[in-house]
Parts: structure tokens; sequence; C-alpha cells
């Protein structure tokens, strides 16, 4: 009974963070009108959340781990929904960014903190299998709602309506938790590197800052060049802190695995193209081809159901014919995806609209649980669950890039004189193309290093690093992340 309880209350915390993660695109037109604020605001608004988790997941799960699975996951859900109430009632931008950073603290703590509580709930393998399939699954809904959701409560009542609905989530959680959950840790954690986590996100703010700015401040300008000088110089610190420390957040040796950076390379590129072209969809819909918010919602749905589709499926197709081949084929799909949204129009019909989301959904959908068990079989089975958390993190970091980068063409575009339509068919055909130039990359790279067979062995904890694609066994999930939810659907 414990465990099934466990189970449901794990799949409901993911949930609200996927939710969260999604909803917000169907708000932006609203957000835009009714607080008043440009491109660069909505940008905020979406990179202020996904930053702080891209930044705070790594140490999310060592801290739970270290401090307690069911203390950290209650505190998640507190501040997570503490934030949505913030939110809701934000009288401007600034207090609205201010509650999205808030919210991804929240998200940071409770999305690892959720999977690690349902892994030490189910020792035996088997059992612990069928737990994460259904923990992804359910919360994965997570993704598909978000736009219909979005879309529902904007119409009715206004923008502040998709943050409320965290609320009753949150307090339900919260409730249940402190009655059911039993509290679980692992002694043996690693101490959380505070160095290393406050100059990576402050060297990645610092550049986002940079991007997002740049537009509307001049690229020039001493404040938008000292910001990404300040980035450059604080990423280039982290590197120098993380080579140094003797546990660190991100141990660079894993790098040196060909099969392992050249994977994490291409998650920054499939966050990169899908934030940042989602970044715009509900935009396209309400001011390209003027519908209301609830029909942008619905009209955005193809690229979530999509992916929720497919998924499943992805990590079979890569262990029969290959990651490289499966990843090099979804990235060329959603780059050709986003390419033909390039050419869309205000008067281009939903139905030569819609197959093109469906595509590019269809596409991302086949590389992100391939990817994670490419970067997963790289190293050891010790380091499995870090390796996930290091693919999800890259992932996020280039939806920061994507939202940062892509707004700044559209903007760069209307500064010059061209319409925002024209801005977005140049900010998906750059899209399109980066995914293009990277599916092309993992088709020649996407392999691993050719190794004496003594040197693979010793690289992989006694075991060879084979060729052949295969996702990470839950006994290696012992650090869970966010890009679990994508990962094991299909195991």
């Amino acid at each position: 009974m414990y465990v099934k309880a466990l189970l449901a209350l794990t799949c409901a915390g993911q949930f609200m963070v996927l939710l969260d993660n999604t909803i917000v695109g169907a708000a932006l037109p609203d957000m835009q009108q009714r607080l008043h604020t440009g491109l660069t605001g909505l940008q905020w608004i979406v990179d202020a959340y996904v930053l702080l988790v891209a930044m705070l997941l790594l140490s999310g799960g060592v801290f739970a781990d270290r401090f307690g699975r069911r203390r950290v996951f209650l505190a998640g859900v507190v501040v997570l929904t503490a934030a949505s109430v913030v939110c809701a009632l934000a009288p401007s931008i600034g207090w609205l960014i201010a509650g999205r950073v808030l919210q991804g603290v929240g998200a940071a703590a409770l999305s690892p903190a959720s999977l690690a509580l349902l892994t030490a709930a189910y020792p035996v393998p088997g059992e612990r299998v069928r737990a994460i399939g259904l923990w992804a699954g359910f919360s994965g809904l997570g993704l598909a709602a978000g736009p219909l959701v979005g879309g529902m409560l904007v119409e009715s009542f206004g923008w502040p309506a998709i943050f409320l609905v965290n609320v009753p989530i949150g307090a339900v959680l919260l409730l249940a938790g402190l009655r059911v959950l039993k509290e679980s840790r692992n002694p043996g954690a690693p101490p959380i590197d505070v160095p290393g986590t406050v100059l990576s996100a402050a060297g990645v703010g610092a550049v986002t800052y940079g991007l997002i700015e740049g537009g509307s401040r001049g690229w020039t300008s001493p404040l938008i060049l000292g910001s990404f000088t300040a980035g450059l110089v604080l990423l280039a610190a982290f590197v120098v802190v993380e080579a140094r420390v003797p546990t660190p957040m991100l141990p660079l040796r894993l790098f040196r695995q060909r099969l392992f950076t050249v994977s994490n390379t291409a998650m920054v590129v499939v966050g990169f193209a899908l934030m940042g072209s989602s970044f715009f969809f509900s935009q396209f819909f309400v001011y390209v081809q003027d519908t209301s918010i609830l029909v942008a919602g619905l009209r955005t749905l193809p690229v979530s159901l999509a992916m929720v589709i497919v998924s499943p499926y992805a990590g079979r197709l890569a262990a029969r014919y290959g990651f490289r081949v499966v990843v090099s084929i979804g990235l060329a799909l959603a780059g050709l995806g986003l390419l033909a949204l390039g050419f869309v129009h205000a008067d281009t019909g939903y139905g030569n609209v819609w197959w093109r989301l469906a595509v590019a959904g269809i596409g991302f959908a086949l590389t992100m649980s391939p990817l994670t068990g490419a970067a997963i079989q790289a190293v050891s089975p010790q380091e499995g669950g870090l390796a996930s958390g290091v693919s999800s993190t890259t992932r996020q970091i280039g939806a920061v890039l994507g939202v940062a980068v892509l707004g700044a063409i559209v903007h760069m575009q209307e500064s010059g004189g061209a319409s925002f339509e024209s801005g977005l068919n140049n900010a998906f055909l750059a899209a399109g193309a980066v995914t293009l130039a990277c599916s092309m990359f993992t088709g020649l790279w996407l392999t691993a290093a050719r190794t004496p067979r003594g040197a693979r062995a010793e690289q992989s904890g006694g075991q060879a690093v084979s060729e052949r694609p295969l996702t990470a066994p839950p006994s290696r999930l012992t650090s869970p992340s966010l890009s679990d939810c994508c990962d094991t659907w299909d195991r």
C-alpha cells in the first residue's frame, strides 16, 4: 500500500513540474498584453525558470540523497507552490520573473527527489522498471496537457490562472506527503559542490543576459559586452574549479569519452531548437494567424502529442538499429520540420501547418532517450545516474540559449524594419539549420571511440563499452534527473 501511495505522489509531483514547463507558452501572448512587456520580457519569463532548473538539477539530486529525499521533495513542493502564488499575484514583470526564479528552485528540488524516492522504494530491478515507466508515462502527460490546459485557463480567467492551478495540486501533495512518505537518504552521497554550482549559474546567467538584452540595449554597449566577458570568465573559472575539487558536480574527465561529449553536445542542440522554437508557437498563431489563445494552444498540440506517442519506441529503435542511426534520423526530421515552419505565413491553412509541427515533434522524440542512453553507456555503471543528470542539464542549458538566441534573431529582424512574421520565419529557419547540421555531426561522430579491449573494460568499470545503444538499467539511476521522464518511457 505504501509503495502505491508513494508512486502516486511522485507521479503527481513530476506532473506538476512538467505541466509548469509547458503551460506558460500558451499564456505568453496574454502576458505581453496585460503586463505591457515586449519580447525581451517574455524571454525572461521563460528563461528565469529554465536557467535555475538547469543549474540546480545536478545539485538537487545530491541534496536529496544527502539530506533526505522526503524532506527535499516536500520542500520542493512548498517552494514551487508558494512561488506559483507569487507569479499569479505579480503586479509587474519584475515580480513575475522573481516568482519564476523561485519556481525553478522548487522544480530543481522536487524533480530529482521524486525519482530518488521512487527508486529507493522499489529495490527489485524488474519492479523498479515498471514503476519508473508508470512515473514517466503519467507525469509525461503534463507535456501534452500544458498547451491545452493553458489555453483554456488563459481564455477564461487570464494568465494568472496558469499558476494558480499549482496551488491545489501542491496542497494535496504536501498534506499527503507529510502523512504517507517515509524518509530515506544515501549516507555515502558526495558533498555538494557549492563553488561549481555558483560559478556555473553565474556564468550561464551572464551570457544569457547578454543574449536577451543585447537586442534592446545594443550589442556593442558596455553593459552587454561586459556581461559576455563576465560570463566567459566565470565559465572558465568553473572549468578550473571543477578540475581541482575532489568531488566536482561535473567531472570533466567524462568528456574524454567521445561518446559522452558528442551525445551531450547534441543534447544542447536539442534543447536549443525544441525550447527555442516552442517559445514562439503560440505567438505565431495569435499574432501572425490571428487566432484566440485557446485555439493557439490546441494548434500547438501536434508537437507534444507526437513526443508522447513516439518517445516509448525511441529506446527500442536505438537498441535495434544503433543510437547513431536513430539520433541522426531524429535530428534530421526535427530540422526538416523546423525548416518547413520557416515557410509558414499568415494565410497558410492549418492543414498545411500541423504536419510540420508533428514532424518536428517526432524527430525530437527520437533523439532524447537515445542521446541520454549514449551518455550513460560512455561511463562506468556507477556513474550512470550522473551521466543521466548531465544529459538533462545540457538539454536545459540548450533551452536557455535557444530562447535567448532565437529571440535575439526576431528582435534584430524587427529592429531592422522587418515584420514579426518575417522574424519568426528566420528564427525557425535558423533552428532548423542548426538541427540539420547536428544530425550530420552525430552521423559522423556518435559512436564509442575505438580503444583496445582492455582499455575499454577499464573505462567502463570492467565492462566493455558497446556501440550498441542501450538505455541505462534502473540500478544506474542513482542521481535522477528531469530527462528520466522521457528516458524511461522506453524501458
